[in-house]
Protein backbone atom coordinates (compact mmCIF):
# COMPACT_ATOMS: atom_id res chain seq x y z
CA UNK A 1 0.00 0.00 0.00
CA UNK A 2 1.70 3.68 -0.96
CA UNK A 3 1.37 6.09 1.55
CA UNK A 4 -0.34 9.32 0.16
CA UNK A 5 -0.88 11.44 2.58
CA UNK A 6 1.71 14.02 3.25
CA UNK A 7 1.77 13.17 7.14
CA UNK A 8 1.53 9.55 6.85
CA UNK A 9 4.68 9.88 8.33
CA UNK A 10 5.23 11.99 10.89
CA UNK A 11 5.34 9.99 13.19
CA UNK A 12 9.19 9.55 12.37
CA UNK A 13 9.84 13.73 13.19
CA UNK A 14 7.38 13.31 16.05
CA UNK A 15 10.33 13.37 18.92
CA UNK A 16 12.73 15.97 16.87
CA UNK A 17 9.40 18.26 16.78
CA UNK A 18 8.69 17.63 20.38
CA UNK A 19 12.21 18.25 21.44
CA UNK A 20 12.73 21.49 19.11
CA UNK A 21 9.53 22.53 20.66
CA UNK A 22 10.40 22.21 24.34
CA UNK A 23 13.18 24.23 23.18
CA UNK A 24 11.46 27.26 21.53
CA UNK A 25 8.13 27.48 22.94
CA UNK A 26 7.32 30.67 23.68
CA UNK A 27 10.86 32.41 23.54
CA UNK A 28 12.72 34.52 21.34
CA UNK A 29 14.97 33.09 18.33
CA UNK A 30 17.63 34.30 16.01
CA UNK A 31 18.16 31.80 13.48
CA UNK A 32 21.16 32.07 11.43
CA UNK A 33 22.38 29.83 7.94
CA UNK A 34 24.69 30.71 5.50
CA UNK A 35 22.07 28.93 2.90
CA UNK A 36 19.70 30.71 0.82
CA UNK A 37 16.13 31.31 2.61
CA UNK A 38 14.24 28.92 0.31
CA UNK A 39 16.94 25.99 0.94
CA UNK A 40 14.39 23.44 1.65
CA UNK A 41 15.81 22.18 4.99
CA UNK A 42 15.56 26.05 6.41
CA UNK A 43 11.94 26.13 5.35
CA UNK A 44 11.11 23.09 7.03
CA UNK A 45 13.09 24.61 10.39
CA UNK A 46 11.39 27.72 9.90
CA UNK A 47 8.21 26.73 9.53
CA UNK A 48 8.37 24.52 13.12
CA UNK A 49 9.90 27.88 14.88
CA UNK A 50 7.41 30.25 13.43
CA UNK A 51 4.82 27.61 14.90
CA UNK A 52 6.12 27.30 18.19
CA UNK A 53 8.26 30.52 19.07
CA UNK A 54 7.38 33.53 20.60
CA UNK A 55 8.80 35.00 17.51
CA UNK A 56 12.08 34.01 14.95
CA UNK A 57 14.17 37.02 13.42
CA UNK A 58 16.14 35.79 10.20
CA UNK A 59 19.64 35.87 9.28
CA UNK A 60 19.97 34.81 6.39
CA UNK A 61 21.87 36.42 2.81
CA UNK A 62 20.13 35.41 -0.81
CA UNK A 63 23.82 36.53 -2.16
CA UNK A 64 24.83 34.16 -4.67
CA UNK A 65 28.41 34.20 -3.77
CA UNK A 66 28.81 31.90 -0.21
CA UNK A 67 31.89 34.45 0.81
CA UNK A 68 29.13 37.12 0.80
CA UNK A 69 26.46 35.28 2.56
CA UNK A 70 28.98 33.91 5.09
CA UNK A 71 30.29 37.93 5.30
CA UNK A 72 26.59 39.22 5.85
CA UNK A 73 25.65 36.42 8.58
CA UNK A 74 28.47 37.42 10.49
CA UNK A 75 28.24 41.38 10.07
CA UNK A 76 24.15 40.79 11.03
CA UNK A 77 24.96 38.53 14.23
CA UNK A 78 27.68 41.02 15.60
CA UNK A 79 25.19 44.13 15.31
CA UNK A 80 22.03 42.22 16.32
CA UNK A 81 21.04 43.43 19.69
CA UNK A 82 17.26 42.46 19.85
CA UNK A 83 16.67 40.27 23.05
CA UNK A 84 16.71 36.77 22.51
CA UNK A 85 16.48 33.04 24.19
CA UNK A 86 17.72 30.81 21.90
CA UNK A 87 19.95 30.52 18.85
CA UNK A 88 19.18 28.59 16.19
CA UNK A 89 22.04 27.82 13.28
CA UNK A 90 20.85 25.44 10.12
CA UNK A 91 23.13 25.07 7.25
CA UNK A 92 26.71 24.48 8.17
CA UNK A 93 26.65 25.22 11.97
CA UNK A 94 30.53 24.74 12.21
CA UNK A 95 31.13 28.08 10.08
CA UNK A 96 29.31 30.34 12.89
CA UNK A 97 29.24 29.04 16.28
CA UNK A 98 33.14 28.67 16.83
CA UNK A 99 33.58 32.54 15.70
CA UNK A 100 30.16 33.75 17.40
CA UNK A 101 29.54 31.76 20.35
CA UNK A 102 30.42 34.68 22.63
CA UNK A 103 28.46 37.12 20.74
CA UNK A 104 25.66 34.84 22.09
CA UNK A 105 26.77 33.79 25.87
CA UNK A 106 24.34 32.31 28.40
CA UNK A 107 21.96 31.49 25.69
CA UNK A 108 20.59 27.83 24.12
CA UNK A 109 22.07 26.58 20.99
CA UNK A 110 20.17 24.57 18.54
CA UNK A 111 22.60 23.39 15.38
CA UNK A 112 21.47 21.37 12.24
CA UNK A 113 24.12 19.63 12.13
CA UNK A 114 22.95 17.98 8.50
CA UNK A 115 26.99 17.72 7.05
CA UNK A 116 30.11 17.26 8.88
CA UNK A 117 32.77 19.17 7.40
CA UNK A 118 35.48 16.28 7.78
CA UNK A 119 33.50 14.09 6.41
CA UNK A 120 31.76 15.89 3.34
CA UNK A 121 35.40 17.64 2.01
CA UNK A 122 37.91 14.91 3.66
CA UNK A 123 35.96 11.45 3.05
CA UNK A 124 33.34 12.16 0.36
CA UNK A 125 35.02 14.49 -1.97
CA UNK A 126 38.29 14.29 -0.80
CA UNK A 127 38.96 17.93 -0.95
CA UNK A 128 42.05 17.10 1.39
CA UNK A 129 44.18 14.28 2.80
CA UNK A 130 43.01 12.31 5.51
CA UNK A 131 45.34 13.03 8.58
CA UNK A 132 46.00 16.44 7.16
CA UNK A 133 46.26 19.47 9.06
CA UNK A 134 43.28 20.76 7.19
CA UNK A 135 41.09 17.83 8.31
CA UNK A 136 41.99 17.61 11.87
CA UNK A 137 40.94 21.82 11.40
CA UNK A 138 37.75 20.74 10.13
CA UNK A 139 37.26 17.58 12.46
CA UNK A 140 37.88 20.26 15.47
CA UNK A 141 35.61 22.16 13.69
CA UNK A 142 33.04 19.30 13.91
CA UNK A 143 33.94 18.13 17.58
CA UNK A 144 33.67 21.87 19.04
CA UNK A 145 30.42 22.65 16.95
CA UNK A 146 28.48 19.15 18.39
CA UNK A 147 29.86 20.12 21.78
CA UNK A 148 28.83 24.19 21.84
CA UNK A 149 25.38 22.45 21.13
CA UNK A 150 22.63 21.99 23.71
CA UNK A 151 20.32 20.42 20.81
CA UNK A 152 21.83 18.97 17.74
CA UNK A 153 19.57 17.87 14.61
CA UNK A 154 20.66 15.06 12.34
CA UNK A 155 19.05 14.11 8.68
CA UNK A 156 18.84 10.14 9.73
CA UNK A 157 19.42 8.19 13.02
CA UNK A 158 22.46 6.62 11.22
CA UNK A 159 23.99 9.81 10.84
CA UNK A 160 23.63 10.49 14.22
CA UNK A 161 25.75 7.78 15.24
CA UNK A 162 28.50 8.55 13.17
CA UNK A 163 28.59 11.93 14.85
CA UNK A 164 28.39 10.26 18.27
CA UNK A 165 31.00 8.04 17.08
CA UNK A 166 33.15 10.09 15.59
CA UNK A 167 33.70 13.26 17.38
CA UNK A 168 32.55 12.71 20.67
CA UNK A 169 29.16 14.09 20.33
CA UNK A 170 26.55 13.34 23.31
CA UNK A 171 23.93 10.80 22.18
CA UNK A 172 21.00 12.25 24.38
CA UNK A 173 21.18 15.81 22.85
CA UNK A 174 21.12 14.50 19.01
CA UNK A 175 17.60 14.03 17.56
CA UNK A 176 16.31 13.01 14.14
CA UNK A 177 14.32 15.16 11.97
CA UNK A 178 13.86 13.52 8.27
CA UNK A 179 13.66 16.21 5.32
CA UNK A 180 9.98 16.69 3.53
CA UNK A 181 9.86 17.87 0.03
CA UNK A 182 8.72 20.79 -0.58
CA UNK A 183 4.60 20.30 -1.37
CA UNK A 184 4.52 23.56 -3.72
CA UNK A 185 5.91 21.60 -6.33
CA UNK A 186 6.01 17.98 -5.76
CA UNK A 187 2.46 16.41 -5.45
CA UNK A 188 0.88 13.40 -7.46
CA UNK A 189 -0.15 14.99 -11.44
CA UNK A 190 -0.35 13.54 -14.35
CA UNK A 191 2.26 14.85 -17.37
CA UNK A 192 1.39 13.06 -20.67
CA UNK A 193 4.76 12.34 -22.07
CA UNK A 194 5.74 13.88 -25.48
CA UNK A 195 4.88 12.17 -28.63
CA UNK A 196 8.17 10.80 -29.09
CA UNK A 197 8.32 8.72 -25.68
CA UNK A 198 4.71 7.82 -25.92
CA UNK A 199 5.50 3.90 -25.74
CA UNK A 200 8.71 4.12 -23.93
CA UNK A 201 9.64 3.32 -20.26
CA UNK A 202 11.41 6.19 -18.88
CA UNK A 203 13.74 6.48 -16.24
CA UNK A 204 14.68 9.53 -14.48
CA UNK A 205 17.76 10.55 -12.57
CA UNK A 206 18.33 14.14 -11.33
CA UNK A 207 20.78 15.38 -9.37
CA UNK A 208 23.78 17.81 -8.43
CA UNK A 209 26.35 14.68 -9.37
CA UNK A 210 27.99 14.54 -6.07
CA UNK A 211 30.49 11.68 -5.75
CA UNK A 212 28.38 9.69 -3.32
CA UNK A 213 25.29 9.63 -6.08
CA UNK A 214 27.23 7.30 -7.64
CA UNK A 215 26.17 8.57 -10.95
CA UNK A 216 29.43 6.44 -12.53
CA UNK A 217 26.91 3.35 -11.63
CA UNK A 218 23.93 4.77 -13.57
CA UNK A 219 25.87 5.41 -16.74
CA UNK A 220 27.71 2.26 -16.57
CA UNK A 221 24.11 0.33 -16.09
CA UNK A 222 22.76 2.50 -19.31
CA UNK A 223 25.74 1.14 -21.26
CA UNK A 224 24.71 -2.01 -20.33
CA UNK A 225 21.20 -1.54 -21.45
CA UNK A 226 20.12 -3.41 -24.76
CA UNK A 227 16.68 -2.15 -24.99
CA UNK A 228 15.46 0.15 -26.95
CA UNK A 229 12.10 0.51 -25.58
CA UNK A 230 13.59 2.03 -22.11
CA UNK A 231 14.70 5.92 -21.83
CA UNK A 232 16.68 7.82 -19.86
CA UNK A 233 16.25 10.96 -18.88
CA UNK A 234 19.75 12.57 -16.67
CA UNK A 235 19.38 15.73 -15.17
CA UNK A 236 22.47 17.82 -13.83
CA UNK A 237 25.75 18.67 -14.78
CA UNK A 238 26.99 15.11 -16.30
CA UNK A 239 29.64 14.07 -18.20
CA UNK A 240 28.11 13.12 -21.10
CA UNK A 241 31.20 12.03 -22.99
CA UNK A 242 30.86 8.48 -20.41
CA UNK A 243 27.91 7.81 -22.25
CA UNK A 244 27.80 5.97 -25.42
CA UNK A 245 23.89 4.96 -25.63
CA UNK A 246 21.54 6.50 -28.29
CA UNK A 247 18.11 6.31 -25.61
CA UNK A 248 19.41 9.14 -23.34
CA UNK A 249 18.65 12.53 -23.08
CA UNK A 250 20.82 14.58 -21.04
CA UNK A 251 19.70 17.84 -19.39
CA UNK A 252 21.60 19.88 -17.32
CA UNK A 253 19.32 22.23 -14.96
CA UNK A 254 15.83 22.64 -14.53
CA UNK A 255 13.46 25.01 -12.46
CA UNK A 256 11.13 23.10 -10.06
CA UNK A 257 8.05 23.49 -11.42
CA UNK A 258 9.57 21.94 -14.61
CA UNK A 259 11.42 19.19 -12.84
CA UNK A 260 8.40 17.82 -11.45
CA UNK A 261 6.64 17.96 -14.32
CA UNK A 262 9.56 15.31 -15.59
CA UNK A 263 9.03 13.43 -12.81
CA UNK A 264 5.72 13.13 -12.98
CA UNK A 265 6.11 11.70 -16.48
CA UNK A 266 8.74 8.95 -15.71
CA UNK A 267 8.18 5.58 -14.94
CA UNK A 268 10.80 4.94 -12.74
CA UNK A 269 13.46 6.84 -10.66
CA UNK A 270 16.64 6.30 -9.67
CA UNK A 271 17.69 8.01 -6.55
CA UNK A 272 20.15 6.34 -4.78
CA UNK A 273 22.84 6.79 -3.50
CA UNK A 274 24.88 4.29 -5.56
CA UNK A 275 28.51 4.55 -4.82
CA UNK A 276 29.78 1.85 -2.48
CA UNK A 277 33.27 3.19 -1.49
CA UNK A 278 32.62 6.81 0.30
CA UNK A 279 30.80 5.55 3.94
CA UNK A 280 28.42 8.87 3.79
CA UNK A 281 26.42 7.25 1.13
CA UNK A 282 25.05 4.88 3.29
CA UNK A 283 24.35 6.79 5.96
CA UNK A 284 22.33 9.65 4.58
CA UNK A 285 18.84 9.69 2.52
CA UNK A 286 18.90 10.87 -0.96
CA UNK A 287 16.93 14.15 -0.93
CA UNK A 288 15.62 12.95 -4.35
CA UNK A 289 14.00 9.98 -2.59
CA UNK A 290 11.63 12.84 -0.55
CA UNK A 291 10.75 14.39 -3.67
CA UNK A 292 9.95 11.31 -5.58
CA UNK A 293 7.92 9.57 -2.82
CA UNK A 294 5.90 13.23 -2.63
CA UNK A 295 5.17 12.70 -6.51
CA UNK A 296 4.25 8.77 -6.09
CA UNK A 297 6.50 7.02 -8.12
CA UNK A 298 8.32 4.10 -8.09
CA UNK A 299 11.79 5.11 -6.69
CA UNK A 300 14.95 2.59 -6.82
CA UNK A 301 17.34 2.99 -3.82
CA UNK A 302 20.63 1.84 -2.75
CA UNK A 303 20.39 -0.96 -0.45
CA UNK A 304 21.76 0.72 3.21
CA UNK A 305 21.05 1.39 6.92
CA UNK A 306 20.10 5.31 6.14
CA UNK A 307 17.35 4.13 3.50
CA UNK A 308 15.84 0.86 5.24
CA UNK A 309 15.07 4.11 8.12
CA UNK A 310 12.19 5.21 6.22
CA UNK A 311 11.76 3.19 3.64
CA UNK A 312 9.62 0.79 3.04
CA UNK A 313 8.00 2.24 6.40
CA UNK A 314 6.93 5.16 5.37
CA UNK A 315 6.63 4.51 1.46
CA UNK A 316 6.37 1.06 0.03
CA UNK A 317 6.74 1.53 -3.76
CA UNK A 318 10.21 1.10 -3.78
CA UNK A 319 13.20 -1.35 -4.60
CA UNK A 320 16.68 -1.63 -3.05
CA UNK A 321 19.75 -2.27 -4.92
CA UNK A 322 23.17 -3.24 -4.23
CA UNK A 323 25.44 -0.10 -3.88
CA UNK A 324 28.23 0.00 -6.75
CA UNK A 325 26.66 -2.88 -8.83
CA UNK A 326 25.62 -1.29 -12.11
CA UNK A 327 24.72 -5.04 -13.74
CA UNK A 328 22.10 -5.23 -10.37
CA UNK A 329 20.70 -1.93 -10.98
CA UNK A 330 19.98 -2.61 -15.00
CA UNK A 331 18.59 -5.57 -13.80
CA UNK A 332 16.00 -4.07 -11.17
CA UNK A 333 15.43 -1.50 -13.98
CA UNK A 334 14.50 -4.70 -16.46
CA UNK A 335 12.52 -5.93 -14.43
CA UNK A 336 10.27 -2.64 -13.88
CA UNK A 337 10.10 -2.27 -17.32
CA UNK A 338 8.63 -5.89 -17.83
CA UNK A 339 5.86 -4.80 -15.19
CA UNK A 340 4.99 -1.42 -16.67
CA UNK A 341 4.23 -3.87 -19.81
CA UNK A 342 2.13 -5.95 -18.52
CA UNK A 343 0.48 -3.27 -16.90
CA UNK A 344 -1.06 -2.73 -20.51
Amino acid sequence: MINTEPNSCESLNSKAIKKIKEFVEDQSVVYIATTYLDYLRIQQELSLLKKYAKNVHIIVSNRKSYFLRIVYVYFRSLFFFQKTDIIFIGFAPQLVLPFLKWRFTRKKVITDFFISLYDTLVMDRKKFLQGSLISKILAFFDKITLKWSDLVISDTRTHASYFVSEFGCVKEKVVTLYLQADRKYYYPKQIEKPSELKNKFIVLYFGSVLPLQGTEVIIEAINQCENDNIFFIMIGPLDKGACFKKNVKFINWLSQPKLSDYIAMSDLCLAGHFNAEIKKASRTIPGKAYICEAMNKHIILGENEANRERYPVCYSNVDFVEMGSASILMSIIELKYKEWLNEF
